[in-house]
């Protein structure tokens, strides 16, 4: 095994030692089923069945696939996101990368509508972490499988957008009174926490009473779709806007 070969393997495992002891398993035993004595880089490359060159990570055919591997997910394609999943791991593309970014769409692109998409995608990296590659390559491609077939949502990204521009252009709205902590005499003598009112002790375990600053009332930043759990959390929320009525219609 020359240095050169040595080094391709080296840089192919990005400093896995489970995934560069992997390859120099295969490696041994591609060269002993073909009688190999003479491991240069050329034949390593050969062995491992891979093209004649690296897979270059921050080149444009580098984001090309991960943006189709991407795109594939949202637009709930399993049988196209795993043929990206395959070009990447194939070609050298380390795994962390790829869970990195289906981390990301298990809240971005599916959120709410389906919560245990982001439980199987954190799995999914725990699993890779334990077992390595090759045999923790399928734990990726069963959570890439279920993310691809998930009902997708973006209504927790779009509404933390929003509230974040309300941030940046009113960025130091005063707490209501009636909702700060007021752990001194003095404080509750500004009536801070006064009228504050307990949810538990309310039979729905709702009870209507104003959370955002003033210049914020009605604001309305998660609006959940008809889709997977969220039509859950829609007819929740439809259900506590109905007591909010009721109050007001009783003032």
């Amino acid at each position: 095994l020359t240095d050169e070969a040595c080094d391709l393997i080296a840089q192919t495992a990005e400093g896995d030692a489970r995934r560069a002891l992997n390859t120099l398993e295969i490696i041994a035993s591609a060269a002993a089923a073909t009688q190999t004595q003479n491991l240069d880089i050329d034949t390593v490359r050969e062995l491992l069945g891979r093209k004649s060159h690296l897979y270059d990570k921050t080149g444009e055919e580098h984001y090309n696939i991960i943006s189709a591997f991407h795109k594939s997910l949202r637009g709930s394609d399993p049988q196209a996101s795993l043929y990206w999943l395959a070009r990447m791991m194939a070609s050298g593309e380390h795994p962390n990368y790829i869970l990195r970014r289906m981390i990301r769409f298990a809240s971005e692109d599916i959120g709410n509508a389906d919560p245990r998409a982001l439980q199987i995608a954190l799995n999914a990296r725990d699993a890779y972490a334990f077992l390595g590659s090759p045999e923790g390559d399928l734990a990726i491609a069963q959570a890439t499988v279920y993310l691809a077939t998930a009902p997708k949502s973006n209504a927790v990204y779009t509404a933390y957008k929003q509230a974040l521009q309300d941030v940046e252009e009113q960025p130091n709205l005063p707490v209501p009174l009636h909702i700060r902590n007021a752990p001194t005499q003095l404080m509750q003598d500004l009536n801070y926490g006064k009228g504050y009112q307990y949810a538990h002790d309310d039979p729905n375990g709702y009870i209507a009473q104003e959370y955002l600053p003033e210049n914020l009332h009605g604001r309305k930043y998660y609006q959940p779709t008809n889709r997977g759990y969220e039509k859950h959390i829609a007819d929740l929320m439809a259900w506590w806007a109905d007591l909010q009525k009721q109050h007001n219609t009783a003032k």
